[in-house]
């Protein structure tokens, strides 16, 4: 580091002095703009991937059938259910005068089958399907973007809940130590020797697959490890002469924890983020590819994989499933990677 980027470092708050260093590891802020652009156009999935317009011009009348359902006769069919815009005699009706329609970039949704393939399924990739169909007709493009996003909410959702977990019961360990402490490495030891998968077999084969359900499932167990990190923390910044002016000062317990102890212990926690996020998607990836995720009717990325497996021969399914997953974590790796980074004091560069 020259002498000049040394002293602009040095002038910068604590935060910024973070971002800072993160921003010099070119490769983790690359990785953090990928997969900030990656995940927001997910969340747009409807509009990029549909299988419906987004605006269509019928008659004079403006229609907006990504939001609205239309029956076939509004567009001059015979019945009353509702319109297949990927029927040749729908799009027929748009290409006459005065009619048009603007359709996403990818013309089919995650459920969407194609029943106008050429080709049996799964089908090969074609200017229609650009990644081919799977198994049933569908488009593997389409499956695959709303699968990722599903995977990323999902470890979204199950970092959250580990780390809210994690950090209550480490500090609560870390802090009041003692019996306290002792009774709770006592229970993890319990608790952690359960054998977790065949507990999500056993409620699998009992209730419904939902999301929900494997959220609450997978958080039961997925806190134990930040909590070891955040229970170190607590038990040697407990001591520090902060914490006993605080306590001198007339505080409660609780207040220490939350204004003092905890800002400064938050370095495990930062660092441990994108890595467990990494095992969330892991773990329903896994779970889906030996059909104990998420339901049938959920785009998912282990579905996927494991459609690849039972059609060796649709080289296409597999090979565009690993590359999405395997992109996805070495995004999240980097990032990891580059916070653990800027958050070692002891680093110079």
């Amino acid at each position: 580091m020259t002498n000049t980027a040394m002293t602009s470092e040095i002038s910068l708050s604590p935060g910024r002095r973070v971002w800072w260093r993160f921003q010099q590891n070119r490769r983790g802020y690359w990785s953090l703009v990928i997969f900030v652009v990656l995940f927001v156009l997910s969340l747009g999935a409807e509009l990029i991937s549909n299988d419906r317009p987004l605006v269509a011009r019928y008659n004079g009348q403006l229609m907006f059938p990504i939001v609205t359902d239309y029956a076939e006769t509004a567009f001059g069919g015979e019945f009353d259910s509702p319109a297949d815009y990927l029927d040749p005699f729908i799009q027929s009706q748009f290409d006459k005068p005065g009619n048009w329609a603007i359709y996403p970039i990818n013309h089919y949704r995650y459920d969407t089958l194609n029943y106008f393939a050429k080709a049996p399924n799964p089908a090969p990739p074609t200017g229609d399907n650009w990644l081919g169909t799977d198994d049933r007709g569908r488009d593997v493009v389409a499956r695959l973007l709303y699968g990722f996003r599903v995977s990323i909410l999902f470890g979204l959702a199950l970092t959250i809940t580990g780390v809210m977990l994690g950090l209550l019961t480490g500090a609560i360990q870390g802090y009041f130590a003692g019996k306290t402490d002792l009774l709770f490495q006592r229970f993890m030891e319990i608790w952690g020797s359960m054998p977790e998968l065949y507990l999500l077999i056993i409620f699998a084969s009992i209730f419904e697959p939902s999301i929900l359900l494997l959220l609450v499932l997978l958080s039961l167990f997925g806190w134990m490890g930040l909590s070891d990190y955040v229970r170190a923390d607590f038990l040697r910044n407990r001591h520090l002469d902060y914490v006993q002016a605080a306590r001198a000062m007339g505080l409660s317990n609780w207040q220490i924890i939350w204004r003092h102890v905890l800002p400064n212990s938050l370095t495990p926690v930062v660092t441990f983020l994108p890595f467990r996020m990494s095992a969330a998607i892991l773990a329903l990836t896994s779970l889906d590819f030996l059909g104990l995720g998420v339901p049938p009717s959920t785009p998912s990325l282990g579905e996927l994989l494991a459609q690849g497996k039972n059609n060796l021969d649709a080289w296409w399914i597999a090979l565009s499933t690993f590359a999405v997953l395997t992109i996805t974590l070495l995004l999240l790796t980097n990032i990891g990677d580059a916070l653990r980074n800027s958050l070692d004091v002891r680093r110079k560069s």
